[in-house]
């Protein structure tokens, strides 16, 4: 195996196999990744790792789990190394085949191009022959090409022969490869057959499972049937019992039922016998009412008479006062104006009076509904005896109302006087209305029913007494409105309308529920038509049940205005079946004459519906058949008649008169009869409606001709009323006037009965010749008929000899050409006669009629031919009859008949025009143009002529081509033709030639040219390039040759490069510079260059197209300003629903409208700056948008190539080449630019990742989707990432669906604080698509508040605890997340050996003295969490200890996302039993943790204070000492490193000794403090400062309750330490809580010091606080020299 990989390394072998790169894809995958734990954590899982045994068992088990998982891991890679070598086999397979296939292509054009170099061999030496020195050259050019052709093709055999050698060899060696692996194919297929085979025992054991399963099921379904059996036969017991039950139950309950409906019914005839005496007091009042009425009516004309008479007095009173300012000179209009205020305010001070009444009376009527219902409430809890003694609520509500309107406003009358005026018309009347849907119409039951209900208590039986109305007094009775108060109607409408709703339900059949009409009547409209008054007309409605299921119907009856006219018969059938039908006796008695229209009105169970009605009166529909009478041509003495029809459609008949109409302006004014009409006016004061009639009769006079003027008046269909209250008719009688020639026949008037039709004839007899008119009308007695008017219309001919075409038009006709026309002369005459053609005497030289005398025979036709021949002299000769600018002649021509005066003539239009044709320009020029190329310019042919002409260009010279058409085709009527003129030279000489355009006339019109040809030194290999569709933003490239095929001044042997006839250009280097267009989407690599002769230079071409900048602007200014609109929209909406009262909503939208005004013009005011933000959001979106619509876009353009003579590094410095104009060569390239066949659909379609701020060492991780938006599937390739870069792709796909979309998952892990940008590139056949990664590394940068990273939390009291707190500040540009951890609780704490067991060099002298209860003696607050980028993070920590030291310390460390660490700060604290410490001096020992055991007391003390007769209560335990790693010197004992003493009691006296004393101060335990002073003694004159150092005296601040809130200091023996010079201030004081004082220590050498031995001496300091201590200070003074 080793060899095999060492011969094929596992690049080649795998890299075509993209199943493993998918697989080591998966494994290097984030998501799928294992991350292993550290191995602190084993540990830490594992607390018994220290066993030897276990370890080794686990290290077995470990090593064999490894070993079978490295076992499977290699199976795994061998096999898929195999399926790889037979893919890469089967693909080298493939690529062999082709290989050869394109090897013997190959070869077949090589044997091609051999064959086609023969053949241009033998016609050069042809063409030699025959001394055609240009086929020569053209030939040899074919033949060099052939050879390099010939080259290329052995080129790419012998590549494509190594290709396909190396490809055999490669297969070879897969080949061994498999051999190699066949074992490993043998043991994959053993391992499958034996994978096999055991799937198939567990499908037997499987499937005995199952059965096994499958039994046991069939037993439990055999136990639940029997057990249902058991329960239906329970059910059945059960419900043969309930059966049982229920019938007894029916009949007891069939008896009670019988009970209370005898109750009922006997209650409903009492309900009965109250209803109709209620109904007989209702039509009294109705009666009453009535005659009211009557009485009002007169007291309402007189009203209107007194308020006219009162109108004109006070029109008289203004204008007397309006007078009498004028007279003094005031302002009367002014006057009017606060007069009417005045007056307005009054009315609205009235209004407002009237509506505080109406208020009042609606309140007062609330509360004592509200009464009623509480006294309703309260009755149901009475006797029925004192229920029936109670008074009614009608009869309290009216004393009620009686009392409060006593002393006030009278109450108005049972009816107002609005409502009386409301009688001026019947139909509004609303009190009519109330009395008709009350009583009239009303069911007799109705009122009492209601009443009945309201009023009945919800138990029966209490109202047992009969009901015994209480007698309303007579002015109660006059007061009281008939019908009830407004609140009884109310309480009665709402009570019918809730009956009737809760008769309708809805019809739900099948989950369908009815919706519609539940009736279909037939007929659907019922319609009285030409009713005559007193008749009665009956008709019957068939109405058929359309509803799903049974349903009932209801007659509710007409309406209002209908009541008194129709009656409905209709016996409501009952409940009838769907498709069943009943019918309905509709009678109609009309009492006047009047159009009505209404509807009947049923009700169903699922709602109501009408049948409309309509009775229509009769009507007279008069109408004529035709308006216009066209008798057409006649000869004068002839006659003709035509038919009119006038038809009555109406049931209606009238008289009708024929008459001519004549002009107002005819009649004569003293024949005016004037005739005024009756006008009938209602003025209704509570509807203000004005109703006008007129009648008129006019008077038909048959024995003179009489003409009725009536104006026209549309009837009542039309629905036009009249619009004056008055209408004036007018009769007007003219005399008669003599016969015309269209005249009336012998039917002119008469009578015309209902549904029938006259006909009237109309005669024409001319008399003199000429076009006749006459209009006539038809009027009718029956004044709603308008009046009918008709013309009649004829032409009368008096000659015998006539042209039937009086006019001849010849067209459009040329000059100079010969138009003819047949004319066609016509005779009526009985006899032949004799005619003579005439043409005028100034177209006699342009026109002629042949013959120009002949003979007509009788009744017969005649034919002259007409020939017409325009010259140019024509304008000159018939000016009278030609018209110059628009070339119209009208000629006219003369017939003369024998024996006749009057000529017969007739008229010969034609127009004129020309034939020419203009070519414009006149000349061309082409100028120079070399043998490359072709240079095409336009010419103009335009028409003058009036007709469409042919053209086409003749003898057109080989190097000139036209275009459209070969130069050849129609040109329309003054029209213009662009036309291209083709020019490409053969060779460098001096063109002059010209072109001839011929038209159909043969008419010739030439075109000069002339043009210089040019052959370049410089020639392209491709003088055209045509780009493949190119996809937005990709680049599609192109390469050619710049040739310099110049090699000899011989122009004999060959053309030789020259301008026109000019020298030839020297052989030599020559340079080209080729010069691209602003702004274009082209790249020419290199565009300068210098072609040696005979050689060549590859140039290469690069399209690569984008958006224009402008057009992505304007899409991101669109953008822009929609999302403006809509953001303003929805605050316009916004601010509309919180204040929906205020500003109109005009001003909204013109506030909206300036906005976006300003935000558009200051838009684009930035969009018109240089420099467009190609990295702003709004451009990118607006540039995806635009590139996923793109529609495509072609462009041509032509890179003109400039030559010149010499090397571009000959020149001398910036100096330019003479390039020379005439030698430039061009370079045509068309470009068309497509929609990118793949696109970015996530974020906005932006094709920039920009991923931000990633901290260093992390990963952001961004999806970017992209979409096959074309139809075909692609498959997609991807561009290297920089291996070493941040960016990784972690999801790469091989192919692309069409229309699908794609996640691509990529990766920026960034391992240094650097700005990283790449491209990765998404490559297809259609395209590439250039993703631009970006991404900034951003370092954590944390600053903290605490300087040297120290934080002392001071001395505590034990047991209390104290908190500090420092803060974080976030520097950096992103969110840093943290978490806090201690030492002293890390798990790497732990696992370490103690401190005093490590050498001095290794211990970190970190973690202190820690709480003895496990506890911490620190805590942190927050423990975790996020900061802000620029945000700060208080942090809270907590001093706690449970004992006394001085030494508790522990380290904080800030880890910033879990791994990094960011800051470590060093806590300290110290603890004492009591509220007083000393600090300062030298140190005694070292914070250590020791297992060092001290004896309780020094032995030596210990006797001497038995001796003395102390002793301790207890006996001392073992203590813990806190020393550097072993027993401490007696000296270094502090208060809390010493042990925990007894406290000493006085011991027991021997007999016949004294008392003990309690020990001395010598005696007590003294705590030293060391203190060295270092004089440094200098070398000079000049005397050194003294060494100073300071102790610390402090109180703690304490939460106990102390009996001293201070601390008092003393140190004695000061004389004794001045007098070795040393000086102490203060050497005395007190200290308050939570303070510290200083005690300052100089020393100054004395004059008798020993440099040489140290001063040693020693002092007691005391405080005193809550108890006292005793401080034994030692001070040490030497003398340093310096150094």
């Amino acid at each position: 195996m080793e060899e095999s990989d060492s011969l094929f390394p596992e690049e080649e072998l795998l890299g075509n196999v993209p199943l493993v790169e998918d697989e080591k894809d998966e494994l290097e995958d984030p998501e799928f990744g294992v991350e292993t734990l550290p191995l602190e954590a084993e540990r830490a899982a594992d607390p018994w790792g220290c066993c030897p045994e276990r370890e080794q068992s686990a290290d077995a088990d470990k090593r064999k789990e490894k070993t079978a998982i490295h076992r499977r891991a290699r199976a795994s890679h061998f096999l898929k190394e195999v399926t790889g070598l037979e893919r890469l086999r089967e693909e080298k397979g493939l690529f062999i085949q082709r290989t050869r296939a394109e090897l013997r292509a190959c070869r077949q054009r090589m044997g091609f191009i051999t064959k086609q170099q023969e053949s241009v061999a033998a016609e050069v030496a042809a063409e030699r022959e025959a001394n055609h020195t240009a086929a020569v050259g053209r030939l040899q050019a074919v033949s060099r090409r052939l050879c390099t052709e010939l080259e290329n093709e052995r080129d790419l055999q012998a590549k494509i022969l190594a290709m396909l050698r190396e490809s055999e060899n490669v297969m070879w060696h897969i080949e061994i490869q498999e051999g190699q692996l066949e074992g490993v194919r043998e043991s994959a297929r053993a391992q499958a057959e034996a994978t096999r085979r055991r799937l198939q025992v567990r499908a037997a054991e499987q499937l005995g499972k199952e059965r096994e399963a499958w039994g046991k099921a069939a037993e439990s379904r055999l136990l639940r049937a029997r057990r249902s059996a058991y329960l239906q036969k329970e059910h059945r017991l059960r419900h043969r019992k309930l059966v049982e039950d229920a019938r007894k139950s029916h009949r007891m309950a069939v008896k009670f039922l019988k009970a209370s409906l005898g109750r009922a019914q006997e209650r409903v005839r009492q309900q009965e016998m109250e209803s109709r005496e209620h109904l007989r007091r209702r039509m009294d009042a109705v009666l009453a009412l009535k005659k009211n009425i009557t009485a009002n009516r007169e007291t309402l004309r007189k009203f209107q008479a007194w308020g006219q008479a009162k109108a004109g007095l006070a029109e008289q009173k203004a204008q007397a006062e309006k007078e009498a300012i004028l007279a003094y000179g005031g302002d009367a209009f002014k006057h009017l104006v606060h007069e009417r205020r005045r007056q307005e305010l009054e009315a609205q001070n009235r209004a407002f009076e009237e509506g505080q009444r109406l208020r009042k009376h609606e309140i007062v009527s609330r509360i004592l509904k509200e009464e009623a219902e509480e006294e309703s409430r309260k009755r149901r809890l009475l006797s029925p005896a004192q229920t029936a003694a109670l008074p009614a609520l009608r009869d309290r509500t009216w004393g009620y109302l009686t009392k409060v309107c006593e002393g006030k406003t009278a109450v108005a009358a049972p009816c107002c006087p609005v409502e009386d005026d409301s009688f001026a018309h019947p139909k509004n009347s609303h009190l009519v209305k109330c009395i008709s849907s009350e009583s009239v119409q009303g069911d007799p039951g109705n009122a009492s029913w209601e009443d009945e209900t309201l009023a009945e208590p919800e138990i029966p039986g209490l109202w047992n007494e009969d009901y015994k109305s209480r007698q309303v007094p007579a002015e109660d009775v006059d007061r009281k409105p008939v019908g009830g108060t407004k609140m009884d109607k109310d309480i009665l409408a709402r009570t019918v309308e809730r009956l009737r709703d809760g008769a309708i339900h809805k019809q739900v059949v099948s989950g369908r529920e009815f919706k519609g009409c539940p009736f279909i009547s037939k007929p659907k409209l019922i319609h009285f038509k030409d009713f005559d008054v007193g008749t009665v007309y009956k008709e019957t409605v068939t109405l058929v049940n359309a509803s799903y299921t049974i349903n009932y119907c209801k007659l509710e009856g007409v309406e209002q205005h209908l009541r008194d006219f129709v009656h409905i018969d209709f016996d409501p059938p009952g409940p009838m079946s769907a498709g069943m039908s009943c019918k309905a006796l509709v009678t109609f008695k009309p009492m006047i004459n009047k159009d009505l229209e209404g509807s009947v009105s049923f009700l169903a169970q699922t709602g109501r519906f009408s049948v409309p009605l309509k009775c229509s009166t009769k009507k007279c529909s008069l109408s004529l058949d035709k308006e216009l009478i066209d008798f057409g041509s006649y000869v004068v003495g002839e006659t003709a008649a035509r038919i009119i029809t006038l038809t009555n459609v109406g049931g209606l008949g009238t008289m009708f008169k024929f008459v001519p109409a004549s002009e107002a302006a005819d009649m004569d004014s003293s024949q005016l009869v004037l005739k005024y009409s009756s006008t009938f006016t209602y003025e209704d004061r509570g509807f203000y409606e004005k109703v006008t009639s007129s009648f008129s009769e006019q008077q038909l006079d048959g024995n003179e001709s009489s003409l009725v003027d009536v104006p026209s008046q549309r009837g009542p269909d039309e629905g036009h009323p009249a619009e004056s209250e008055g209408v004036t008719t007018l009769v007007t009688i003219l005399p008669n006037e003599e016969l015309t020639e269209i005249s009336l026949g012998k039917i002119t008037e008469g009578e015309i009965g209902p549904f029938s039709s006259i006909k009237v004839p109309i005669i024409f007899s001319p008399v003199i010749p000429g076009a006749i008119q006459t209009r006539f009308k038809v009027m009718f007695k029956n004044q709603q008929c308008p009046t009918l008017y008709f013309r009649a219309v004829g032409v009368a001919v008096d000659v015998p000899v006539w042209v039937p075409k009086p006019s001849v038009d010849l067209k459009i006709c040329m000059y100079d050409r010969l138009y003819q026309a047949s004319i066609l002369i016509q005779s009526r005459s009985k006899a032949a006669l004799r005619l003579k053609l005439e043409v005028c005497k100034e177209l006699r030289g342009h026109m002629e009629l042949l013959p120009e005398t002949g003979y007509i025979q009788a009744l017969s036709s005649y034919s002259v031919q007409l020939k017409f021949l325009p010259r140019h002299s024509l304008p000159e000769d018939a000016r009278k009859y030609f018209d110059k600018e628009s070339g119209v002649l009208e000629a006219p021509m003369t017939i003369w008949v024998a024996d006749q005066i009057k000529p017969v003539g007739f008229t010969v239009h034609a127009i004129v025009t020309t034939s020419d044709l203009e070519l414009s320009p006149a000349e061309v020029d082409f100028g120079y143009c070399t043998i490359y190329e072709a240079i095409r310019t336009s010419v103009s042919l335009c028409n003058r002529s009036l007709l469409p002409q042919e053209f086409g260009f003749v003898r057109v010279p080989k190097y000139v081509d036209i275009q459209p058409n070969d130069g050849f085709g129609t040109i329309l009527p003054l029209d213009t033709l662009e036309l291209d003129v083709i020019f490409q030279p053969t060779k460098a000489k001096v063109y002059s030639f010209t072109l001839t355009c011929k038209s159909e006339i043969n008419r010739c019109f030439k075109l000069t040219c002339r043009a210089v040809g040019v052959h370049p030194p410089l020639e392209l290999s491709h003088y055209q390039i045509k780009f493949a569709a190119t996809s937005l933003y990709d680049t599609s490239l192109a390469t050619l040759y710049v040739i310099n095929s110049h090699l000899s001044m011989n122009s004999l042997t060959h053309s030789v490069p020259r301008i026109g006839s000019e020298d030839t250009c020297p052989v030599g280097p020559t340079s080209f510079q080729f010069l691209l267009p602003p702004d274009s989407p082209i790249t020419i690599s290199p565009s300068v260059g210098t072609v040696l002769p005979g050689k060549r230079c590859l140039v290469q071409v690069a399209f690569r197209p984008v958006l224009p900048s402008e057009l992505i602007r304007q899409q991101a200014f669109q953008d822009l300003m929609k999302d403006m609109e809509t953001k303003s929209f929805r605050k316009d909406m916004a601010t509309q629903k919180k204040d929906p009262k205020g500003q109109p909503p005009s001003l909204p939208r013109l506030q909206n409208q300036d906005r976006l005004l300003q935000a558009s013009t200051s838009h684009s005011m930035e969009l018109q700056r240089p420099g467009p933000q190609f990295s702003s959001n709004e451009y990118q979106v607006a540039q995806a948008t635009l590139a996923r619509s793109f529609q495509g876009k072609f462009d041509k353009f032509v890179i003109p190539c400039v030559v010149a003579s010499g090397d571009i590094q000959d020149r001398k410095g910036m100096e330019p080449l003479s390039f020379s104009p005439h030698n430039t060569l061009y370079l045509e390239l068309w470009c068309p630019a497509v929609a990118p066949s793949i696109t970015v659909t996530s974020d906005n379609g932006k094709t920039v990742s920009n991923f931000g701020d990633v901290a260093v060492g992390h990963r952001g991780i961004k999806k970017v989707s992209i979409q096959n938006i074309s139809r075909k599937d692609l498959a997609v390739e991807f561009s290297l990432l920089n291996p070493g870069g941040p960016f990784v792709l972690l999801n790469p796909v091989s192919k692309l669906p069409a229309g699908e979309t794609r996640a691509l998952a990529l990766s920026f892990c960034p391992r240094e604080s650097v700005t990283a940008q790449e491209t990765l590139d998404i490559i297809t056949k259609r395209g590439t698509l250039s993703l631009t990664l970006i991404g900034v590394g951003v370092a954590s940068m944390i600053t903290c508040s605490i300087e040297g990273h120290i934080l002392n939390m001071g001395y505590v009291i034990a047991r209390e605890s104290v908190s500090s707190s420092f803060k974080l500040q976030n520097n950096s540009s992103l969110p840093v997340k943290f978490s806090t951890r201690l030492d002293s609780v890390s798990s790497t704490r732990r696992e370490q050996p103690p401190q005093f067991l490590t050498s001095p060099a290794r211990r970190p002298e970190v973690v202190g003295t820690q709480n003895h209860s496990g506890q911490s003696v620190f805590s942190v607050f927050p423990v975790e969490g996020v900061m802000d980028p620029g945000g700060a993070q208080d942090f809270t920590v907590t001093f706690s200890p449970d004992h006394e030291s001085l030494y508790f310390s522990d380290r904080l460390q800030v880890l910033l996302f879990e791994k990094e660490v960011s800051q470590q700060i060093l806590l300290k604290g110290a603890a004492r039993e009591h509220m007083m410490f000393v600090e300062g001096g030298d140190p005694l020992d070292v914070p250590v943790e020791s297992l060092t055991v001290r004896p309780a007391q020094d032995p030596e003390r210990r006797e001497g204070e038995v001796s003395a007769g102390w002793v301790h209560s207890q006996p001392t335990p073992l203590a813990r000492r806190e020393t550097p790693g072993g027993p401490a010197p007696l000296g270094s004992l502090t208060p809390s490193q010493g042990p925990s003493l007894p406290p000493l009691v006085p011991a027991a006296p021997s007999p016949g000794q004294p008392p003990a004393r309690p020990p001395s101060p010598e005696t007590e335990e003294l705590k030293p403090i060391l203190v060295t002073l270092d004089y440094i003694q200098l070398d000079t004159d000049t005397p050194a400062s003294p060494a100073t150092r300071e102790l610390h005296v402090g109180c703690i601040r304490t939460t106990q309750l102390s009996p001293k809130k201070t601390v008092e200091f003393s140190l004695d023996s000061v004389a004794s330490l001045q007098h070795h010079g040393f000086t102490i201030e203060p050497s005395r004081g007190f200290v308050e809580r939570g303070q510290t004082k200083t005690i300052s220590i100089s020393w100054m050498p004395p004059a008798d010091f020993d440099p040489y031995h140290p001063l040693m001496v020693s002092a007691l300091l005391q405080l005193k606080g809550d108890v006292k201590e005793t401080y034994k200070v030692f001070f040490i003074a030497h003398v340093v020299t310096s150094p």
